[in-house]
């Protein structure tokens, strides 16, 4: 069994709207080519279609098929495409926004005052001694 997975994620329109329209289309597409099996889920972050073929030459020909194509360039939000069945990256999670680069973006922790390896900036420094290994100060 050859499986292929596509994932639409929610966007300026919902992923189901997007499978609503797009559903019958696709698997008429899959059984002509000679799918086996096709399902769809439904979660809060977008939609998985799955298909299942006999051969690897069918499953990649439907990747290829212009219906397929046409129905992800009309995708809401970003899609993933992969020859097996189950989440991209094997989690049931939706995929956070990355933090924006930019000042002030996210704050790094206070430094606590009273560790050892926090030293005043005037402190003059012996790199790697033999019996620590560690920074230490110059006394």
């Amino acid at each position: 069994m050859h499986w292929i997975t596509v994932e639409v994620f929610d966007g300026a329109v919902a992923a189901v709207l997007w499978a609503d329209a797009w559903r019958d289309r696709l698997v008429e597409a899959a059984v002509t080519g000679g799918a086996r099996f096709w399902d769809d889920h439904e979660h809060r972050w977008g939609v998985v279609l799955e298909f299942t073929f006999d051969d690897e030459q069918a499953r990649d020909a439907f990747r290829d098929c212009p219906l397929l194509r046409a129905a992800l360039d009309g995708a809401p939000d970003r899609v993933l495409v992969y020859p097996h069945r189950g989440g991209g990256d094997g989690i049931r999670q939706p995929r956070r926004p990355r933090p924006m680069l930019r000042s002030g973006g996210a704050e790094l922790p206070v430094p606590d005052p009273d560790a050892e390896r926090v030293l005043p900036c005037t402190a003059q420094l012996v790199r790697n001694p033999p019996s620590t290994g560690s920074v230490v100060p110059v006394t």
